[in-house]
């Protein structure tokens, strides 16, 4: 708020008589307290900073006094100190000690945050000499093999049916030098905003605090036939308005701090995957010592400290509790990683759990909590992230069929207008100070006009689009580019956004090229019937499309936004294009498990450009050309991603790699007459797409694609397989094929990429500071062309083209197109470069079997 030197002046003249004799009697007070009082009385309690578990016998000590006492079993002290006290320090074996400064009021209460101390870890993990650690008679090895062979009667899948209540709660911090960036002119407003400090969170650090969400759900799981159901009761989140994608930003914390199971034999962190120290081979790759045996409600526990064998390895370090009452299941565990292992951007990570034992005496997960520091170099600014868990109400009733209909993940009407009342009441613990200013501070962000200008900058500089009203302007990297047949080209497009509606989506653009003098364009209207965005989970709509544009033969999706500055830069010189016109029109819907299917029609009209001639039978002085082709079909489109994930905001929706397969099944049917097309012919295409996670070794990205072609075709309508002619590395298209190169009519293929998250690197000691990573990929195509549609055998078809003169697509002859590469990685955090070699078909004209291609990627 802003208050005018005039009027505050007035004011305070106004209230001036009053503050007088408030200040007066304060300070009388103050005196009389100073001379009647002699002592302080200071109470409190002592919890672990990470579970808040209560923590007893806690040393207390005050400096300059040989007074001192310990917490009781709840954690709770209280002590009478002298005045003239001013420091009192906090300590215990196993965690840092931490020292308050006392004010001189009469009665003080403290909440003291202690954070764990892994000295003792630490020391193992330095002092371990090689070779004395064994296996064999180690009884803390013996010891986890009990937990890995019992590990199916403990853990969260042990119950037949599983009920509970969860609260989570996401935070993010920034740690940083903000008094200077809030000096800035731009940002000087905005200084209120980096003033929300939180000192408790990690020792030591000022921390401020930018984005909060909480959750409230009821879980229900069943074992037989698995299925799972998430009802959310309420749902309270920070919200930046329209410029933040909060959406995106949710589901990639969500990614990122991911639920984590130690049962688990691999455990997903930061998109990479750890082997758990109770994995089934986990002996052999961890080292394991026994550090104490505890009672904890009447039950023995052992603690046992881990630490992998290799420092380099994806694998934790930490500390287990587990019982000795036969059952061997884990009670806690705290976890955290080495600093050698080959990890971007996330410099700290630390992961406590606690379990309590539930229904038939096994224990379940109760509390969880996960801290991370990201930071884009070693020692410099970032963010906090942490992620607490709380569980409750856990039962094992048999759970009725019907609480599994409907989506696996549903919201009640109220969940995100909950009142605080309701949220106060449902808290397992309150907000911190710091945290509730974080929900003030984002709505008073949203009132400023300031902000908004500044952040419609930003989404111009870094999404490409400009707001103007009800629709957005862009994006900008399509505004200009150039080829060989348009020679320059220029473009203004744009889209519709939420302020038109809720229900109808607009997207298009107009083009124009210098070279050709044609104008391009695209219109794409599409409605929801679910009164959700098109973007959002679970698809429900309409769409129709008409386009006019130019493309390279083979490219796979011409309504995507191909014409930027940057994929003007080709590899060659390709002069081979065509000119479309396409109607479509389609139906997509979304159902149970994330099965879709779209149901769809289109008219296609192609004609050749640039180079390119539809020949049908050289004649004597001249060519039989075909100006055009047109055809009109029907398709089906069926696809299933069970378990899928994706990031999800107002105007896109992105697929998160995961374990679970992806399949997609086409069907479309050409029908002469339709449209005016041409032509009969049945296409049946069959994708299916998997991440494959072999643990330390890395994960293999796989991809099986076959198709088949029925009908008498000419060239252009058979199957084009997508050749990359730009420098930038494609993991979906053949990078060293020349674009139209071949032409199937029926195909398999396999790609693979194997990625070894620097497995020989990390072992070679020059290399691993580099935090390089290794890569391998192959590509095979294995297809054929029959009689009917191949010109060489039957007169009646249209010439494959030529170029200079020579032939220059061709039908494959039962011998497969392989490419395979080897490269590297993670340089510089983001650059991938590989080394490509084509094996087959090297006589055809002007290929390369050599090449050298780059890549940026955004990892952990």
């Amino acid at each position: 708020m802003r208050i005018e030197y005039g009027k505050f002046i007035m004011a305070f003249s106004s209230f001036y008589p009053i503050c007088k004799h408030i200040i007066i009697l304060l300070i009388a007070v103050s005196f009389a307290q100073s001379g009647v009082a002699q002592t302080k009385m200071i109470t409190g309690k002592v919890v672990d900073s990470v579970t808040r578990v209560p923590l007893q016998n806690v040393s207390i000590t005050l400096k300059n006094s040989s007074r001192g006492t310990l917490t009781d079993t709840s954690g709770n002290f209280k002590i009478t100190v002298d005045k003239s006290v001013k420091r009192i320090t906090f300590s215990i074996t196993g965690y840092h000690s931490r020292t308050y400064a006392i004010t001189d009021q009469p009665s003080q209460e403290l909440t003291v945050l202690l954070s764990k101390s892994y000295t003792k870890l630490a020391d193992v993990v330095v002092n371990a000499k090689k070779g004395k650690y064994k296996n064999k008679n180690n009884p803390a090895v013996d010891l986890i093999r009990l937990v890995i062979a019992n590990k199916s009667r403990n853990g969260p899948k042990v119950y037949a049916n599983t009920s509970y209540r969860q609260y989570e709660k996401t935070q993010m911090l920034t740690d940083g030098p903000w008094i200077k960036i809030t000096q800035n002119f731009l940002l000087k407003k905005f200084s209120f905003f980096f003033e929300n400090t939180d000192t408790t969170l990690v020792p030591g650090k000022r921390l401020n605090s930018i984005y909060l969400q909480e959750m409230l759900s009821d879980n229900f799981l069943r074992k037989n036939p698995e299925k799972n159901k998430k009802r959310i009761l309420a749902l309270k989140t920070v919200d930046y308005g329209e410029f933040v994608d909060m959406k995106g930003i949710q589901g990639g914390l969500h990614y990122l701090f991911n639920d984590i199971n130690i049962y688990d034999n691999n455990i997903s962190a930061f998109t990479m995957q750890f082997m758990s120290p109770i994995s089934d081979i986990a002996p052999a790759f961890y080292m394991y010592f026994i550090r104490d045996t505890i009672v904890e409600n009447g039950s023995r526990i052992v603690q046992l400290d881990f630490a992998a064998r290799n420092p380099e390895d994806l694998l934790f370090r930490g500390t287990l509790s587990v019982t000795l009452d036969g059952n061997y299941a884990v009670t806690g565990v705290q976890l955290g990683f080495s600093k050698h292992v080959n990890l971007n951007y996330v410099r700290n990570f630390e992961l406590s759990q606690s379990f309590e034992k539930g229904p038939g005496e096994h224990y379940y997960l109760a509390q969880s909590d996960m801290l991370a520091f990201f930071s884009p170099f070693p020692n410099s600014p970032g963010l906090f992230g942490e992620r607490k868990i709380h569980i409750s109400n856990l039962s094992d009733s048999v759970l009725p069929d019907q609480l599994f209909q409907g989506p696996a993940v549903d919201s009640l009407a109220a969940s995100s207008h909950q009142s605080n009342t309701y949220w106060s009441e449902n808290r397992p613990t309150p907000l911190s100070p710091s945290q509730a200013q974080t929900y003030t501070n984002a709505d008073s962000l949203l009132k400023m006009r300031s902000y908004r200008r500044l952040m419609d900058l930003a989404t111009l500089y870094f999404v490409g689009y400009k707001s103007a009203g009800k629709f957005d302007i862009g994006p900008v990297q399509t505004f200009y580019s150039f080829n060989a047949v348009e020679g320059q080209r220029i473009q203004f497009g744009g889209r519709s956004n939420y302020r038109l509606s809720k229900r109808f989506y607009l997207d298009g653009y107009l083009g124009y090229g210098f070279k050709d003098e044609r104008f391009k364009y695209k219109l794409s209207g599409s409605y929801s019937f679910n009164n959700r965005s098109i973007y959002s989970y679970p698809f429900n709509y309409i769409q129709a499309s008409i386009l006019h544009d130019i493309k390279n033969p083979g490219q796979e999706d011409i309504f995507s936004n191909g014409n930027t500055f940057l994929s003007s830069f080709s590899r060659g010189y390709n002069t081979n294009w065509l000119y479309s016109d396409i109607y479509r029109f389609s139906y997509v819907h979304e159902v149970g498990n994330h099965l879709s299917y779209i149901l769809g029609t289109k008219y296609w009209r192609q004609q050749p450009a640039g180079s390119l001639v539809y020949v049908k039978e050289p004649l004597p002085q001249q060519l039989d050309t075909i100006p055009q082709i047109t055809t009109g079909e029907i398709s089906v489109s069926i696809r299933w991603a069970p378990n899928e994930q994706f990031f999800e905001n107002k105007v896109s929706r992105r697929n998160i790699i995961n374990k679970y397969p992806i399949v997609i099944f086409q069907y479309s049917k050409g029908i002469k007459g339709l449209y005016g097309g041409e032509y009969n012919y049945d296409a049946f295409h069959l994708n299916i797409s998997k991440r494959v996670f072999m643990s330390a070794l890395g994960f293999s990205d796989v991809r099986l694609n076959a198709g088949y072609l029925s009908g008498t075709l000419p060239f252009p309508l058979l199957i084009i397989p997508s050749a990359n002619r730009s420098y930038f590395y494609s993991a979906t298209s053949f990078n060293l094929m020349n674009v139209q190169e071949f032409v199937v009519d029926h195909y398999a293929g396999l790609n693979i990429d194997h990625f070894f998250n620097g497995f020989f690197f990390n072992k070679i000691p020059l290399l691993k500071k580099l935090r390089l990573r290794e890569v391998i990929a192959a590509k095979i195509l294995y297809g054929g062309l029959r009689s009917e549609n191949n010109p060489n055998d039957n007169p009646n078809q249209m010439l494959f083209p030529t170029t200079n003169g020579v032939t220059s697509t061709f039908a494959m002859t039962g011998q497969p197109y392989i490419e395979a590469s080897v490269g590297i990685y993670n340089i510089f955090s983001i650059v991938r470069l590989d080394l490509i070699k084509r094996f087959t078909y090297l006589n055809h004209p002007s290929v390369s079997n050599l090449g050298i291609l780059f890549s940026t990627n955004f990892s952990f």
